[in-house]
């Protein structure tokens, strides 16, 4: 009896197997990160767009909060957000659209970076007087401004007289400010050196890029860049060695040696240079000339201009799909995300709904002015 008891059990047991497998499988597969790409818009939330119908799938309302800089955590499944407004980060849930936690931060958050478990959010103490377009103040940071103007400054504009720009580094697991960091005046891009060791962000205001242990904060150094440029966006190149640095107001970018931060090379862009990626095989350099409406694509070695891509107005961010097939485009003042062919450049599709749109990211990550994958 018992030999005919284990002979009838044993069959079972390859069956149960696949099962529990199939089982482990679809939750896996539930628990995965939806694809897609994330826009925030200043006026509408953040909009979710499809990859494959290149469509706006949805948008995530989080109030008036006027989103700006975002970042996804490394599995996809939580996006940041940071909030003018609300002067807050806001945690959404990428499944359920849904706003988990927020963090406060302080006045005028703008740029979000995750790396290594931590969220590194840029902010202005400093900022003060009315939202932008209130009481005849121009929006912060506008695309279309003269570039006459001396260091593209407003009349009004003070840098030197204004507390220092601050990081806030969060680390993710805690939920809470673990350090907070004084930088340089109007601070804007954030990147990290290869091995992750080093933080790198450019200062607007005093024209300088400064150098911080990313763990801590410490300060390592301060690089001092041409006068008025106001740097912008920065990248570190495929392997490793330069920084690209855009100098939005005097329509350049400048290539950093990456051991020792001396200008290697500096290079004529059209005007108001803000973000900047290399394409993913590293063969070519994209910046998005945000006064003169093209995105300028340049190569990734020599630096040697290649062609002008007609764009929308103030598009200061934009990212290659994961496949690396297509660039999307985010374009402020056209309230959309232009789509280009990333081999040809030539226009795909607008994808309109999308007012004020500010930066763009992607799950599965790629490369882009704001995330390098």
């Amino acid at each position: 009896m018992q030999q005919k008891r284990l002979r009838s059990v044993r069959p079972l047991r390859p069956l149960a197997l696949a099962v529990a497998g199939l089982l482990a499988a679809g939750t896996a597969l539930a628990a995965a990160a939806p694809q897609g790409a994330y826009v925030t818009s200043e006026k509408a939330g953040v909009g979710v767009i499809d990859l494959k119908q290149m469509t706006l799938a949805k948008t995530i309302p989080i109030g008036a909060d006027n989103p700006r800089g975002l970042s996804l955590t490394a599995d996809g499944k939580f996006l940041l957000v940071a909030n003018k407004n609300t002067r807050d980060l806001a945690e959404i849930d990428t499944t359920t659209g849904k706003v988990v936690r927020r963090l406060k931060i302080g006045k005028n958050p703008e740029y979000v970076r995750v790396h290594g478990g931590f969220a590194y959010v840029t902010y202005e103490p400093g900022e003060s007087g009315p939202p932008p377009g209130v009481g005849g103040k121009p929006e912060a940071h506008d695309g279309g401004k003269p570039p006459a103007q001396a260091g593209g400054k407003g009349d009004d504009d003070d840098d030197a007289n204004k507390p220092p720009a601050q990081i806030a580094i969060v680390d993710l697991h805690k939920w809470r400010i673990v350090h907070s960091v004084t930088s340089g005046h109007e601070t804007e891009g954030v990147e990290f050196s290869r091995n992750g060791h080093e933080m790198l962000v450019t200062n607007e205001g005093d024209d300088t890029v400064s150098v911080y242990n990313a763990r801590t904060g410490a300060p390592i150094r301060t690089v001092k860049l041409a006068a008025g440029g106001r740097p912008r966006g920065i990248r570190l190149s495929p392997d490793g060695k330069t920084y690209v640095v855009t100098l939005e107001s005097l329509s350049k970018f400048v290539v950093l040696d990456a051991h020792d931060f001396h200008v290697m090379k500096t290079v004529d862009t059209k005007l108001g240079p803000y973000g900047v990626a290399f394409g993913p095989d590293g063969k070519r350099l994209i910046v998005a000339a945000a006064r003169d409406d093209v995105l300028q694509v340049f190569d990734g070695n020599s630096y040697a201009h290649i062609a002008d891509v007609p764009v929308g107005k103030r598009c200061w961010h934009f990212s290659f799909t994961p496949d690396g097939s297509k660039l999307m485009v985010a374009c402020g003042r056209s309230d959309a995300v232009y789509v280009l062919d990333a081999h040809t450049y030539q226009p795909i599709k607008q994808i309109g709904d999308l007012p004020l749109a500010w930066g763009i990211v992607t799950w599965p990550p790629s490369d882009g002015s704001i995330v390098s994958h």
